[in-house]
């Protein structure tokens, strides 16, 4: 069976869990306050696309391709991206909800989180390298062995990152959340000195 190749193309207020999204790949689409809750997007391709006020959530991604792909203001709670096709993934998140997500071992170094909610979200080996993460609520986000190389923390919060089993080389922190590289010391902070 031939896959759809469907390029420069708006999809607008569908409900794809009524109307399913033909099998194949998307180049240069839009996709703007769609719902795809629970849809199997499995094998899927997706290049310069763009997602705006979707509702992704729980969504099966099996071997599915986001390359240069844009989620804005979309809701993407328990999303396996450890299940993507990882050849060429690059995707940028603004103002996103991503709780309880996985990227799980996924290299997606250089990636933009902006104004996005990371809670309960596993990162655990995963290569964040050179990766921006601007006002980000890491709220029970789990790191370990993650590399975090060079990657931009300073205007996020919430997060608790053990500095010996993670990759910290020129991570750049705030001072005022630094207590959460010292958690697991159990030691106490006075934060108002």
């Amino acid at each position: 069976m031939r896959e759809a190749y469907i390029i420069d193309d708006n999809f607008d207020n569908i409900n794809f869990t009524q109307q399913p999204l033909e099998v194949g790949e998307y180049e240069n689409c839009t996709f703007r306050n769609c719902n795809f809750e629970y849809v199997n997007l499995s094998e899927f391709k997706f290049t310069n696309c763009e997602f705006v006020d979707c509702n992704l959530s729980m969504t099966k991604l099996a071997g599915t391709a986001f390359r240069d792909v844009v989620f804005k203001d979309c809701k993407m709670f328990g999303m396996h991206f450890d299940d993507c096709n990882e050849f060429g993934m690059s995707f940028r998140f603004d103002g996103c909800a991503l709780n309880n997500s996985v990227f799980y071992k996924t290299t997606i170094k250089r990636t933009l989180f902006k104004n996005s909610k990371l809670n309960e979200v596993d990162f655990a080996e995963c290569d964040l390298s050179n990766s921006v993460f601007s006002n980000c609520d890491f709220s029970g986000a789990t790191f370990e062995r993650t590399n975090l190389e060079k990657a931009d923390l300073r205007t996020s919060f919430n997060y608790t990152i053990n500095p010996e089993s993670n990759k910290l080389k020129k991570t750049k922190f705030s001072l005022s959340e630094v207590h959460g590289l010292l958690r697991q010391f159990d030691i106490e902070i006075d934060k108002n000195s």
